[in-house]
This record gives structure tokens, C-alpha cells and sequence, in this order.
């Protein structure tokens, strides 16, 4: 099978776009890891898939797969990357709304800046103990559709997060699903730096959509941040976080930053 892709990144993490409307690409996990292997395959950190959206629902909707072929219900960076495929290969915009496994996401298109508007983050925990083969640390875990940990550092750039990230994003505390891994440097009031461990990839990559958006949203509770908190990733660029907040939790979340086309092309699977 003959399949035609588009490669996109948003803040350096990378996806591959498939247009499957036509409902005639039927892919399975191992073709997953295959597109997403860095040296037999296109190279990636996951697959969007754009297919017609539900019944009486959005237009569009994804299906999303991690690098290891396993599912998820929402990325940040990817939905940037979607919105702005959706709007090339549809002529949609510049609002498009698709449905994804944690809700309907809505996205705005002002050039290569895209912004997404997440669905409300839940399941806040403070303050969870962690004990960990290198002593104990402080958690705090956050849900912005998809689970994560946040933990606050003093210099992200020397935490050894392949090793650390792996063994929170295993740790008891977070099973049985597992959780990302957030490690969180304050660089001044409003502004974080990110490094993020990446569950379903497995590793570190360069960005984390909502990674940043647990981070900032963490920031807001636990230190005062106001919006909009802006976030440095391992990948160089600045990503922005708004939200609204009031005495029952965050809403009005969104997420904005770059989303960029790289290439186009066809693979033999």
C-alpha cells in the first residue's frame, strides 16, 4: 500500500498527516511504528489521521497515534498541526472545529501561529509524594487531556530526564495508564522553561502542547501566575498559555504557537 503524507511540526514536535476521508487507509500499530521510525520509516513523534467528523458533530475529526502505535485522546502541538492540514487540504477557516478523543477542539489560523482552544483541564492533585531511586520529589498532576506530572526544578537543563521521566511516568503513584513528565524551571514570573517526557513516545521530546498548558496551569495554582504564562521548550521556540480562572478551576484554556509544513511524500507500507 501506496500511502501519501504530509510532515508538519509544531515547535519541533514532529507528525505525520494522513488525509483518510476517503475511509480507503486502513492502518495498524506496526505500520504506526513503522511511519514513525527515524530511520526506516518518515520519522516522527506521532500520526494524525484527518477522517470526517461524527454525526451531528464538527466537520472533521483525528485519529491520533503515538510513535509506539498506542492511542491518545489529545495533543497540543498536534492539534496546531491538524488545524493548519485541515485548513490546506479542505480550504476550512480560519476557525475549524474537529473532534478528538478528549472533546471537540476549536483552532484559529492567523498564518503559521495557530491558537487552540482545549477542553477544561481536570483532576488536580497537589502535592503528590514521589519516592523515586534517586530520593523523594513533589508532584503535581493535572489532566489536560491527557495525564500529567509537573514537577518544579532548579535548572531544566540538567535533569536527566530520559532517566528520571521514565521512572515517574511508570511510578505506582500514576498507574495504571502511566502519566507525562513535566520538569519545570521558573525563569521569571510569567515565563517557564518546559522539558517534557512523553508518554507513548517513550522519550523526551522537543515540545509537549499540553505538557506546557499542565505547566502553566500548574504555575497559576501553586505560584500566582497570571495570564498569559509564556513557555520556553527544548526545542527553542515560545509557546503561549491563556485561560480564565476563578474559585472552581481554570477555563477558556488555550494554546498558541507555531505549526509548520516540512515536507510532503509517499511511503510504501
Amino acid at each position: 500500500m501506496r500511502v501519501t503524507f504530509t510532515k508538519m511540526n509544531g515547535a519541533g514536535n514532529d507528525f505525520i498527516l494522513l488525509d483518510n476521508r476517503s475511509g480507503n487507509i486502513q492502518l495498524t500499530a506496526s505500520d504506526v511504528i513503522r511511519l514513525c521510525d527515524r530511520h526506516r520509516g518518515v520519522g516522527a513523534d506521532g500520526v494524525l489521521i484527518l477522517v470526517p467528523g461524527p454525526a451531528g458533530g464538527p466537520d472533521w475529526a483525528w485519529e491520533f497515534y503515538n510513535s509506539d502505535g498506542s492511542t491518545a485522546g489529545m495533543c497540543g502541538n498536534g492539534a496546531r498541526c491538524f488545524a493548519r492540514y485541515v485548513n490546506r487540504v479542505t480550504g476550512a477557516g480560519p476557525e475549524i472545529k474537529f473532534a478528538t478523543g478528549a472533546g471537540v477542539i476549536r483552532a484559529f489560523i492567523k498564518g503559521e501561529n495557530i491558537t487552540v482552544d482545549l477542553t477544561p483541564p481536570r483532576d488536580y492533585r497537589p502535592n503528590v509524594k514521589l519516592s523515586l531511586s534517586t530520593g523523594s520529589c513533589e508532584a503535581h498532576s493535572i489532566n489536560t487531556g491527557v495525564p500529567h506530572a509537573v514537577i518544579f526544578v532548579a535548572d531544566a537543563g540538567s535533569v536527566p530526564v530520559a532517566q528520571l521521566g521514565a521512572e515517574i511516568r511508570w511510578h505506582p503513584e500514576f498507574a495504571p495508564a502511566g502519566t507525562n513528565v513535566n520538569f519545570v524551571q521558573i525563569l521569571e514570573p510569567g515565563y517557564i522553561r518546559v522539558r517534557t517526557f512523553e508518554r507513548g513516545v517513550e522519550g523526551e521530546t522537543l515540545a509537549c502542547g499540553t505538557g506546557v498548558t499542565a505547566s502553566a496551569l500548574v504555575c497559576a495554582q501553586t505560584k500566582g501566575f497570571a495570564s498569559p504564562v509564556k513557555v520556553k521548550v527544548q526545542g527553542g521556540d515560545t509557546l503561549e498559555v491563556a485561560f480564565d480562572s476563578n474559585a472552581n478551576g481554570f477555563r477558556k484554556v488555550s494554546l498558541t504557537g507555531p505549526a509548520e509544513f516540512v515536507f510532503d511524500g509517499q511511503i510504501e507500507l
